[in-house]
């Protein structure tokens, strides 16, 4: 975006005369999570909690869409008392804010599954997702051993009490398969998601993400047409409203779409390029409290 930078260096300009007549028309907030609403630091700030209320509190529909699982997506809905829809994982997963019941999901072929799989065991044996049940201990699979990525083994450390691990994931573990991944480093994903590209497996997509909390990039596969935008879409839909009522802010590739297709569509300083060239407005960073400035413009 050709002025982003003027944006990120001397903070949010008044809005246009386009935007402020359309104040009083958006109706759907849609919030990233990691980059986004939470500060480098893994944060909720108070004045973001504020802001969301005030804005829920004009009866505006505020939807988090975030790659995080439900089991870490959930302390930030209870947070933010948000307890209508939540879009997770990238959008392959609908939740209920309150309950943490499914209410949609595109899960993982099964047929596409060995095959990704054993491409991503070139970087070392993948993690793999599972829809789980609210009172569910597991929601990720591994292997044993330590044949891992090192920044996957960290990340599985990390996480361990919610790891199934087993001997092999040739074959699905037991529960409905979100997503596969790998985690490494920046280039060497990319080549691999060009292998997955190159491969011919059907009825699969690739995101591939920055790993806010940890070390590295994610690459993870999903089923097609999944993503935030796709899952947004049907919520707005669901609840009469359009796509031109809605504002998604956001920072990385995998909020990309919604940020295009969203009536106003605002990225962090703190976003890629690419984000921030897509957007129709560039924010101050997460840790600027750049989401709360760019509800304040657009919502007082």
């Amino acid at each position: 975006m050709a002025f982003g930078a003027f944006f990120a260096t001397f903070g949010p300009p008044t809005p246009s005369s386009d935007h402020a007549g359309a104040l009083l028309r958006y109706r759907l907030l849609a919030l990233d999570a990691d980059g986004t609403i939470l500060d480098s630091s893994g944060v909720l700030r108070p004045a973001v909690r504020e802001a969301v209320a005030s804005v829920r509190a004009r009866g505006v529909r505020v939807v988090l869409c975030t790659g995080r699982r439900y089991r870490t997506a959930a302390p930030i809905l209870e947070a933010l008392e948000l307890d209508g829809p939540a879009v997770v994982q990238n959008g392959v997963v609908v939740k209920d804010g309150a309950t943490g019941q499914t209410l949609h999901a595109r899960y993982v072929p099964r047929q596409a599954y060995r095959a990704a799989v054993r491409l991503l065991c070139s970087l070392g044996p993948p993690a793999v997702y599972v829809d789980e049940e609210p009172d569910s201990r597991v929601d990720l699979f591994a292997e044993h051993g330590d044949a891992h990525h090192p920044f996957l083994s960290e990340y599985l450390e990390a996480n361990a009490e919610q790891v199934g691990w087993v001997d092999s994931l040739e074959s699905p573990p037991s529960g409905a398969v979100t997503m596969i991944s790998a985690m490494a480093g920046l280039s060497a994903l990319y080549a691999l998601q060009e292998r997955v590209a190159d491969s011919g497996i059907r009825g699969i997509r690739t995101n591939l993400i920055a790993n806010k909390n940890y070390r590295g990039h994610i690459l993870e596969i999903v089923r097609e047409a999944t993503g935030k935008w796709q899952r947004l879409r049907e919520i707005a839909r669901d609840e009469g409203i359009d796509e031109g009522e809605i504002v998604a802010i956001g920072d990385d590739t995998n909020d990309l779409e919604m940020i295009q297709g969203a009536g106003l569509g605002i990225a962090m300083s703190n976003a890629n390029e690419a984000v921030r060239a897509a957007a129709d407005y560039v924010t101050a960073s997460n840790d600027e409290d750049g989401a709360v400035r760019a509800i304040r413009t657009f919502f007082s």
